[in-house]
């Protein structure tokens, strides 16, 4: 990836979305940070709340999945993610 410097506000406020779907994830809710490296080691997004008493699990991306930082928006290699939400909104949600 480019070297390119960035606020961490301003990554914040850029969309993620998963380059293999096209499918929109959401907004950075936090980061995983190495102090020992100073280094961001991932990002934390929260799951869509579906519900007053639902418990959220949040989505940590490993920031290798980050594949380009754009002007408002973050491209990432969502493939395992986007599974294990669909996995995990099935084991939470489903009807039996």
């Amino acid at each position: 990836m480019e070297s390119t410097m960035f606020a961490v506000n301003s990554l914040r406020n850029m969309e993620i979305i998963d380059i293999n779907t096209g499918s929109k994830l959401g907004y950075i809710k936090d980061f995983k940070v190495n102090c020992e490296l100073h280094k961001i080691e991932s990002i934390i997004l929260p799951t869509q709340k579906t519900g007053w008493f639902s418990k959220n699990a949040d989505i940590e991306v490993p920031w290798v999945k980050i594949k380009k930082i754009g002007i408002d928006v973050i491209l990432i290699d969502g493939e395992g993610i986007i599974e294990y939400l669909n996995d995990w909104f099935y084991n939470n949600f489903s009807i039996y």
